[in-house]
């Protein structure tokens, strides 16, 4: 299930509080300044710092080039809904 788009709206990343890009269908939410990854786990993003997986350089260049061949969305921006 894919998260709701008012949670979306203020989902950042604890460490440098940017926005992140949403990966549904990988159940995971990416700081690519980071290089971090934050797992979804039962459709609550697991927000810890302690808990994220750094990515390394192959990985990340496949997180953006899907995100930019799919439109990935991104946290901290307002919903189409508004």
């Amino acid at each position: 299930m894919p998260l709701d788009p008012l949670l979306l709206e203020v989902l950042a990343c604890p460490e440098d509080k940017g926005a992140l890009l949403y990966f549904p269908d990988e159940q995971r939410l990416y700081n690519p300044r980071l290089h971090r990854s934050y797992e979804i786990r039962d459709d609550i993003p697991v927000m810890l710092i302690d808990e994220s997986t750094i990515v390394d350089e192959d990985e990340h260049e496949r997180l953006m080039a899907k995100a930019g061949a799919e439109g990935v969305q991104s946290t901290l921006q307002p919903h189409e809904g508004k």
